[in-house]
């Protein structure tokens, strides 16, 4: 499996490992969303994929949050999943923006058979302040094992 992250594609292996993600974890598309506050000091939290495509992974948050104003102040940012029934965890660097298409890319939003349905944020509808972000691959597509070794295998872009 290491050899998987050398494919061209870099979201093709990531995108076969959700999917097995998903026959054991009920939140597969939970990841840690890694940012910095202006001055620097680290800032992390949770947030769902509600989109994967070939221009990134989407996510959703209120415009008026502190994790939207640390990205548009510093628009590079890191993701992790980490996937317990598998023993595996992906981290992404890269380029955050704002999906200015609204992220209509998919993902399966529970365990089943992929949905064709845009995804829309919880909460308040996207003119009540919500908006989609998505994390561009940029320099990093690594995936290790938690208890094992750091981050065993890397592709950089």
């Amino acid at each position: 499996m290491m050899e998987e992250i050398a494919e061209v594609e870099p979201l093709a292996p990531f995108r076969r490992w959700l999917d097995e993600a998903w026959k054991g974890e009920p939140n597969a598309h939970a990841m840690t969303l890694a940012t910095t506050t202006r001055d620097g000091r680290p800032s992390a939290r949770a947030v769902l994929l509600k989109g994967l495509d070939e221009r990134g992974f989407v996510f959703y948050t209120n415009l008026e949050s502190q994790k939207s104003k640390e990205l548009l102040g510093n628009p590079h940012a890191a993701l992790c999943f980490l996937w317990k029934s598998l023993n595996r965890q992906v981290r992404i660097e890269g380029f955050v923006e704002l999906a200015t298409d609204g992220g209509r890319a998919t993902v399966r939003s529970a365990p089943g058979p992929r949905t064709s349905r845009s995804h829309s944020p919880a909460g308040p509808s996207s003119s009540g302040g919500w908006t989609s972000f998505r994390a561009a691959l940029g320099k990093s597509l690594c995936r290790g094992r938690p208890t094992g070794p750091a981050f065993a295998s890397c592709r950089s872009a």
